[in-house]
Order: structure tokens, then C-alpha cells, then sequence
């Protein structure tokens, strides 16, 4: 099958960038191997972090460890909480510590971000349950939440709201989800017009599934699962064209808003999986981020 391919020449460049540090095959590697591939590679596309940003690990509940993010210039009292991508097998606090950064100094709000356990070491439902302790923590403290999080921190941003509802937790502002991966049926649509995209096939989706464990049909680690989707919160939600869990935003996307509640949908249509490290590189890239940022914005400020 031919691979489907944007045309837009920094995504291009950012793709031939992620060959050379994360070969096509990396989910035949070790864990270990495919961590260190990943670290290299997020690291390619670090930036300087925003003039008078500090930063602190800590953690909380004497066991998780969090980063927090405090910009210069706060302008609400609302806490951003950052879960990062990474198929819940790779990622860290360091992987995401730049896109953390300037969410948190575009917003003018404290950020904090999860370093949940990972799989295989770790199967579901360590990663959710982690970042809800986290969660509670936060709300019990009477702050407003805004959950953010980019493919399989999506997947634990969208969770966790279901979480909160099924407990009836109050003062979650909104969500951000970020081409998430939701519990798409991995046969149809963009599962299978997207099979061979690059940055992320459909086999790794699979992959990742299978290092997690997660029970099939739970409406916490697969939100279109979900028997209702009235009063989530407000969602702002962006998938990327080149994708294949592209249909999964856009199902969860329709499926709140038929339950009434406020949806932003926004699809890149020239851009691929983990399109946030490109923000500095292409054009679609930054107008894509930028939204996230208004958005996470928004809802810190409502």
C-alpha cells in the first residue's frame, strides 16, 4: 500500500528529522532502546525556554513525580495539567519539558506535568490511576483544572474527565486533547486509510495497546466507549490529517457534541502524528499549536 504523504515542506523536513533518530521498526526494539531513541529525539527540537519561566520537580503524594511550570506574568489562578504522549511506553518529564513551557507562558498559568509509570513495567491502570491521584490532589486544593494531553496523554486527559464525572469531582475548566488515541476500532476509516502514515502506523497503535493491557470497552481507557458523554467538560480537540487515529478525535469530537457539550474541533490537514515537535519548523505546525494555546488560554480563563 502506497504511505500517504503531506506535501508541506517543513513537515517534510520534521519527518526526515524523526527517520534519522526513530527508525520506521522501533517497536521491534528493547524498551530500553526505544526510550533512548525517544529522549534523543525530543531533544532534537528543544527549544530556549520563555524568558522568566521557572521550573520545580516534586512530588506529590511523596510518590509521583510532577514538574511545575510558573511563567513570569500569571494571569489566572487556574493549573494546566500536562499529561505527555508517547504510546504510555516512552516519554518523561523531559520529553515535553519545552511544549510544557510555552503552553504555560502563552496561557499566563502554572503547569504541571505528570511523570506517570509506564508500560510494559507498568500496566493499565497505573497510568491513569497516578495522574488521577494528581488530579484529586489539585481539586482538593480548590484549584480550576484544565486537562491537556497529546496522544496517549489524550487518551489519560479524556479518561480523567470521565473519572471525575463518574465521581462526581467538580472544577475540571476543560480539555485539550491533542490528536488523541481514544479506542478506535483499529479496522476502519482512518485506522485503515492511515495504516502506513508516517510517524505512526496502525501496527504501532496496536503495539501500544497490547504493552498496556488496558481492558477493551472500559470507558476510561477508551472514551468512545463511553455509555453517555453529557457533562464532560468543554473540549477542544485537534487531530492531524496524516493519522491514524485521526477519526478518533473527530468521533469523540461529535459524539460530545451530540451530548451537548462545547466542542472546538480543529484537523491539520497537512500534518502527522506528534506534530507538536514541529511547531518551530512549519507553518501548520505553529498555527496548530498556537490554537492548543488559545485554547488552553480559553478555558484557564473562564
Amino acid at each position: 500500500m502506497q504511505q500517504p504523504m503531506p506535501t508541506e515542506t517543513g513537515i517534510l523536513q520534521f519527518l526526515a528529522i524523526c527517520d534519522s533518530f526513530y527508525p520506521a521498526d522501533a517497536v521491534a526494539a528493547p524498551i530500553s532502546q526505544q526510550r533512548q531513541w525517544y529522549d534523543a529525539l525530543c531533544a532534537r527540537f528543544d527549544q530556549p525556554l520563555p524568558e522568566g519561566l521557572t521550573t520545580e520537580d516534586a512530588l506529590v503524594l511523596d510518590k509521583i513525580a510532577t514538574r511545575h511550570y510558573r511563567p513570569q506574568a500569571i494571569r489566572t489562578q487556574t493549573v494546566l495539567l500536562y499529561l505527555h504522549g508517547g504510546g504510555f511506553v516512552v516519554g518523561s518529564l523531559e520529553s515535553h519539558h519545552a511544549i510544557c513551557a510555552e503552553i504555560a507562558d502563552f496561557a499566563g498559568a502554572e503547569l504541571i506535568s505528570v511523570d506517570y509509570r509506564l508500560a510494559p513495567e507498568y500496566r493499565w491502570p497505573a497510568q491513569t490511576d497516578d495522574c488521577f491521584e494528581v488530579l484529586k490532589h489539585l481539586l482538593v486544593s480548590g484549584r480550576q483544572i484544565v486537562l491537556i494531553g497529546d496522544s496517549a496523554g489524550g487518551n489519560l486527559a479524556a479518561g480523567l474527565a470521565i473519572r471525575a464525572r463518574q465521581q462526581r469531582l467538580l472544577g475540571i475548566a476543560g480539555q485539550v486533547l491533542i490528536y488523541p488515541t481514544l479506542g478506535g476500532d483499529l479496522v476502519s476509516g482512518s485506522y485503515s486509510e492511515m495504516e502506513n502514515a508516517p510517524g505512526l502506523r496502525t501496527s504501532d497503535v496496536a503495539y501500544y495497546r497490547t504493552s498496556l493491557k488496558a481492558p477493551p470497552g472500559d470507558p476510561v481507557a477508551e472514551p468512545l466507549a463511553a455509555a453517555s458523554f453529557a457533562e464532560l467538560p468543554p473540549a477542544f480537540i485537534t487531530v492531524a490529517h496524516f493519522d491514524p487515529l485521526r477519526d478518533d478525535g473527530r468521533h469523540y469530537a461529535a459524539k460530545l457534541a451530540k451530548a451537548g457539550v462545547e466542542v472546538w474541533f480543529r484537523e491539520e490537514p497537512q500534518l502527522v502524528h506528534a506534530w507538536l515537535r514541529a511547531r518551530h519548523m512549519s507553518e501548520g505546525a505553529r498555527l496548530g499549536f498556537r490554537a492548543v494555546c488559545e485554547a488552553a488560554s480559553r478555558f484557564a480563563a473562564a
